[in-house]
């Protein structure tokens, strides 16, 4: 809820705000003063996580992808982020550039070229520089960029979307823990929780905003060679870019995220598809095929590969900060494709978020690895390779010296880097608010600048502590907190899954079987009128204020002597009015009317002559119930049917509240304000 302090009005949540806060106040100041000592605390922090828990690492992401996939082809796979009713928010083409562009667009500029040319030229295992370590290459980029970094971040997207949309939890990290420890997670173990959400956020944001910065200075050192290659303008590159992003941020997610999203998928697919263009095409098709096949060939093995018998810094440098980065990236990337997710199943998400970006990033690496390799292997460029062993930054940019309209497809790259920067910048300081506000979607806009500047100036300490391998050690440490807290997540969302299944089975009752039997049996002639007539809005509302008010009136008197709980409530601005049924820690029945319009269908009233069908229609008056809209109307009912209608549904909700082997007690508050609220249930 938010605050006003002194005319400041605020939405932060102290016991969350407060201890992330110091936390991270300490490690710039700590950085700054001491870099050196910094650096070296770092690399030992690194040595001893990839020593001690690179195999929790692997097995946590192999988890990760396997339940997600499960999920998603299971019979809860047609389960919606939302009520049954709701529609997603965004068009795919949208979605798909707002993830993207949150997700990891930044890391492909950077190692799309660096790292196949580097695992070439020191593969893992075998001789270098020869066609299998070529092979080898492409399979390992292909690894670490597939499907397992996006069962990271879609696991976490699930979970937010699912206990946010479906059940009215708090959009943040700790509502995915509600099945485990109830109402505990308003305590100070969802504080814990969502500290270390934002801990893992704000270092891999971090981390990435110096890997950009250190490709951005490469660039304009291309582009203009006056420039030098240094830290300092590193961190001036972060202070302008960082004022860029919060520009972006102010401006909120629909102008500024969404716009600049689209404008990077544009970037990026007008690149990808000038290097496919103008490199060896042919090669790349023939190679794309064949490294995926390859790829899905050897991706248990390579899951589980830990170099147990031939131990090296390999892992660590690759592999173990490769997966390390995304789960401290999750929080930020998950909660944000929960936040553009609403209304999509559960099986609509996932394939979205594992194949789509998945496939665009084997044909990224497709396009540019393979085309850096063509060169070293068949035009005999092997300069790049000691280019790029010398400063992964330069790697795409000496790429680019043997390709046509260097200079400008450079500048356009830089272009494209920024943008990439703004829009993880700002993406990520909407989360980390939104995380340290308890959840609140509406924050004022000084705690969002807060938290831009506060990601400039991290990003900045950990350079002045050690570059690259600073920020790759406070990745790796951020993620093994939150790996955890992903691993009880998966839990709470299946056993919240279990209890779903039996809600639905408790309801599945099909409308034929709603309107036979007990329902009476003149219900079926007014159920052929209501078929054939399409009143408009003055009936049904006097319909709603005078046969439903009077109907849920008598159903809540006769509740009262049995001692329950029950209210009728009325929405006259959203034209619904609803009876609730309460009973101490068990999940709240409620049954709602709501009025919809709708357009008339052509063969109502053929007789009549219409120039125009627009502005034509008629409304209903609809059943919704937890789970969103039941797609049928009333109107015409008498008491006595409406009073038949709601026994039927209470004597489910009452099925499932036995059959569940636990029920959860939802807070629900939140859930009732989202259905008011929810734009869809006033339109057709």
């Amino acid at each position: 809820m938010a605050q006003v302090k002194n005319g400041i009005r605020s939405t932060i949540l102290v016991p969350v705000f407060i201890p992330a806060v110091v936390v991270i106040l300490l490690l710039v100041i700590g950085t700054i003063s001491n870099p050196t000592l910094a650096g070296e605390t770092f690399s030992s922090v690194l040595a001893y996580i990839t020593e001690k828990f690179g195999w929790f690492y692997m097995l946590s992401v192999a988890f990760f992808l396997v339940f997600i996939v499960s999920i998603a082809f299971t019979k809860w796979g047609n389960i919606k982020l939302g009520p049954d009713h709701a529609a997603p928010q965004y068009s795919f083409p949208a979605w798909f550039a707002m993830l993207f562009s949150a997700g990891y667009g930044i890391a492909l500029l950077f190692f799309g070229v660096a790292e196949p040319v580097l695992h070439y030229a020191s593969p893992p295992a075998g001789a270098a520089e020869t066609v299998d370590s070529a092979k080898q290459a492409m399979q390992i980029a292909f690894f670490h960029w597939g499907f397992h970094i996006w069962a990271i971040y879609g696991l976490v997207g699930l979970v937010l979307g699912y206990f946010a949309f479906r059940h009215g939890l708090p959009l943040s990290i700790r509502s995915a823990l509600y099945p485990l420890i109830g109402d505990k997670i308003y305590g100070p173990v969802g504080h814990v929780v969502d500290v270390f959400a934002i801990l893992g956020t704000m270092f891999g944001i971090a981390t990435t905003l110096g890997l950009s910065v250190a490709q951005i200075n490469a660039g304009i050192h291309y582009l203009w060679p006056g420039v030098p290659v240094s830290v300092t303008v590193q961190i001036m590159s972060i202070c302008i870019i960082t004022g860029l992003a919060i520009f972006s941020v102010v401006a909120g997610m629909d102008k500024g995220v969404k716009r600049l999203s689209i404008l990077n998928m544009v970037l990026a697919v007008s690149l990808m598809i000038f290097i496919f263009a103008v490199g060896p095409t042919i090669h790349i098709l023939e190679s794309f095929l064949q490294n995926t096949g390859s790829y899905l060939n050897h991706i248990i093995e390579r899951t589980f590969n830990l170099q147990a018998y031939s131990r090296s810094d390999w892992i660590g440098n690759w592999t173990l900060f490769i997966f390390g980065w995304t789960i401290s990236w999750a929080p930020f990337v998950g909660l944000f494709i929960a936040k553009i997710s609403r209304g999509r199943t559960i099986r609509q998400f996932v394939v979205g978020v594992m194949m789509v970006p998945s496939i665009f990033t084997f044909l990224w690496f497709s396009v540019f690895g393979d085309t850096a390799l063509h060169q070293i292997m068949n035009q005999g460029y092997s300069a790049l390779i000691a280019e790029v062993q010398a400063d992964h930054a330069v790697a795409l940019f000496k790429l680019y010296e043997v390709l046509p309209l260097s200079s400008l497809i450079t500048f356009i790259t830089v272009i494209l880097i920024i943008t990439f920067f703004v829009t993880s910048s700002d993406s990520g300081s909407l989360v980390i608010d939104s995380l340290a506000s308890g959840g609140a979607t509406v924050t004022p806009v000084w705690q969002r600048v807060f938290w831009a500047a506060s990601e400039g100036a991290v990003a900045s300490s950990l350079l002045l502590a050690g570059g690259l391998s600073a920020l790759q050690t406070m990745a790796i440490a951020s993620a093994l907190p939150f790996s955890i807290i992903m691993i009880a997540s998966a839990f709470g969302m299946w056993r919240a899954l279990v209890i779903e299944g039996h809600h639905y089975t408790s309801l599945k009752k099909d409308v034929q079987n709603r309107f036979s039997g007990t329902s009476g049996r003149g219900l079926w002639k007014k159920r052929l009128l209501g078929l054939v007539t399409f009143p408009d809005r003055q009936q049904v509302e006097e319909f709603m204020i005078t046969t439903v008010s009077k109907a849920m009136h008598r159903v809540k008197r006769e509740l009262s002597k049995q001692n329950w709980s029950a209210e009728v409530r009325y929405d006259e601005p959203r034209s619904r009015i609803y009876l609730e049924v309460s009973k101490e820690n068990k999940i709240d029945f409620i049954y709602d009317i709501r009025m919809l319009e709708h357009a008339l269908p052509d063969y109502a009233y053929p007789e009549m002559v219409h120039q125009d069908n627009a502005g034509r229609t008629y409304y209903r008056a609809e059943v919704f119930l937890r789970r969103g809209g039941q797609s049928y109307d009333i109107y015409g009912y008498d008491q006595h049917d409406i009073i038949t209608d709601i026994l039927d549904q209470f004597e489910k909700h009452l099925h499932f509240l036995h059959i569940s082997p636990e029920s959860l007690p939802w807070n629900m508050a939140e859930h009732d304000e989202m259905l008011m609220t929810d734009p869809e249930s006033s339109q057709s």
